[in-house]
């Protein structure tokens, strides 16, 4: 991994391309700055990686081990801790500030995040089933599943089977997305389509892996 960052969503609008005169609909990510809080290495950690942080946070709200973690990297509380395996750990330092400008525009991307939550869902909304009929007796069941389990061998629902339940609050990632602007100064980058969570949700941004 050459790059990553760790972001918020802010929503979704447009950019007008002047070249091809056709309107790019992009998310926009606040992209840290995101201090560097520690460095791992094999000797200490038994592998190498960088832990970076993201939004600070009140000092009142951190507790005593997690406060002395921040000052022992000269960094103020950070709400969100995440490791990155980079290809050369040793560029970074305690202290190192990881902006927007670490990616740009043009840059192939993925990005991970937590999705949407919808609670407990049927298997319409959750599975896209069809509905029954609602007509000639069907009676009030026309979202509902029907039969999904075998006669009487083996007299049960095999496992795995697709049913209502809880929906959403998954770990997802979005591949192969492009960086289409940049804006260091306010912290911002435009990515090309949509990525997971609601607004707000925190994502974390690094180099696609399946490049198409």
């Amino acid at each position: 991994m050459k790059q990553g960052i760790i972001g918020k969503k802010i929503g979704m609008t447009q950019i007008f391309d002047k070249a091809t005169g056709k309107v790019i609909p992009v998310t926009v990510v606040e992209a840290g700055p995101c201090p560097v809080v520690q460095v791992k290495t094999p000797e200490k950690d038994g592998y190498s990686a960088v832990q970076l942080g993201f939004d600070v946070k009140k000092e009142s709200r951190t507790n005593k081990p997690d406060s002395g973690h921040f000052k022992a990297a000269d960094a103020a509380p950070q709400k969100v801790l995440k490791e990155f395996k980079f290809d050369d750990p040793s560029a970074f330092t305690k202290g190192t500030i990881v902006k927007a400008d670490t990616f740009s525009a043009g840059d192939v991307v993925d990005v991970q995040g937590t999705s949407k939550g919808h609670g407990t869902a049927g298997v319409m909304k959750r599975w896209n089933f069809g509905r029954l009929k609602e007509t000639h007796g069907s009676g009030p069941v026309a979202r509902h599943a029907g039969s999904l389990g075998a006669c009487s061998d083996p007299s049960r629902v095999y496992k795995g089977k697709k049913l209502a339940g809880h929906y959403g609050c998954d770990k997802t990632t979005v591949e192969n997305l492009t960086v289409v602007k940049v804006d260091n100064e306010n912290n911002l980058i435009a990515i090309r389509g949509a990525v997971p969570g609601p607004k707000g949700g925190y994502v974390v941004i690094t180099n696609a892996k399946k490049k198409a």
